[in-house]
């Protein structure tokens, strides 16, 4: 599928090599290909991402193969908060360090085995010093929530994102929380050593 959703001969194993893999920023151009890709095919739909965002493309030979978005990291939970270890003031300081893979989408007639694990990885390789470009400050560690009733998050598990357990079923939308009952396993990844400590001073 082409960034302007015409569909293409299948894009398989068959001669695809993940080393010709490349991730990068959307241009501003691309965006309204970007939405209108994801609001089509992922499985939530698409509006916005929230907050501070940037939008990624994975590219092989020149044509689109995966849509991923970033945007801002969840106020409030629990597991991810007791891992990193963080003050309740520390967490509202510091929250906007991290960022929520909100939106990762493999396009339609694309099946390349290792390629959703390889594009997060590339992705994420470079995430922090785009963000510090776009928004002036690096990015410690990423976040995502899986919906464990469609997916095993394997391709998060092998790009070396660390399980954490499950949501509880809470969602916020301006600023209410409300319960949905829907469950989700929560998976994080440091991108520094010492991620909790090592871009603050206090």
């Amino acid at each position: 599928m082409d960034r302007n959703g015409a569909e293409q001969d299948n894009i398989n194993n068959q001669g695809a090599n993940l080393k010709d893999l490349i991730v990068r920023p959307i241009t501003s151009g691309e965006e309204n290909d970007w939405n209108t890709l994801m609001a089509k095919h992922h499985y939530l739909g698409f509006h916005c991402l929230s907050g501070r965002n940037l939008k990624y493309v994975a590219l092989l030979n020149g044509q689109w193969v995966a849509l991923i978005g970033w945007g801002a990291a969840a106020l409030k939970c629990s597991p991810r908060d007791r891992w990193i270890n963080w003050s309740d003031e520390q967490k509202y300081a510091r929250l906007q360090y991290i960022t929520n893979n909100q939106r990762f989408l493999i396009l339609p007639g694309v099946s390349i085995k290792n390629l959703a694990s390889k594009a997060l990885a590339l992705n994420v390789k470079r995430l922090s010093a785009d963000w510090e470009t776009v928004y002036g400050h690096p990015i410690v560690m990423v976040e995502t929530f899986v919906d464990h009733s469609r997916f095993k998050a394997i391709c998060y598990r092998a790009a070396g994102w660390v399980p954490l357990g499950m949501t509880t079923g809470y969602g916020r939308t301006g600023g209410i929380y409300y319960y949905h009952g829907q469950s989700k396993t929560i998976l994080v990844k440091s991108l520094f050593k010492n991620a909790a400590t090592c871009c603050f001073s206090g």
